[in-house]
């Protein structure tokens, strides 16, 4: 299994499932296809209040964006074949809407999010310009 970080966007192929623990923890899955023209299947979890928000505002049919830690794994399908299993631990699902605005739900963990229209293409991703410094860093200042 691996883990790393990973924000995906998509389009909800199966109606989310809500499920608890023992403990009485609200669990939600769905499956979204993030990947129209070779049907790339991702399935997705979300817990706690996330669960609870995801399970009643989104369905089949919609388009969200998914930011959380991806899982993969091996496992034995019927006919005896391996075959990896993609999956999100989600940490935010925002539901893209079609009139150009979004709502955006998170973990408690993160950093709230507050429902804003939709970036513009050109807008999507900023990268900030930093200044390099022109001091050297002597040897003794490494840590290692």
């Amino acid at each position: 299994m691996t883990l790393a970080k990973i924000t995906v966007t998509g389009k909800i192929t199966k109606n989310p499932e809500k499920r608890f623990t023992q403990n009485n923890l609200a669990i939600t899955s769905f499956v979204m296809d993030i990947n129209p023209q070779d049907e790339t299947l991702v399935r997705v979890f979300a817990m706690g209040n996330l669960a609870d928000r995801a399970a009643d505002t989104i369905k089949m049919g919609d388009t969200v964006l998914v930011d959380g830690r991806m899982q993969t794994a091996s496992v034995k399908s019927t006919n005896g074949k391996d075959r990896k299993i993609i999956e999100i631990n989600a940490a935010a699902v925002e539901k893209i809407m079609l009139d150009n605005s979004s709502v955006a739900y998170s973990a408690p963990q993160s950093q709230p999010t507050q429902n804003t229209a939709a970036p513009k293409s050109s807008d999507i991703v900023q990268f900030a310009v930093d200044e390099i410094s022109e001091d050297l860093i002597d040897e003794d200042e490494i840590p290692f």
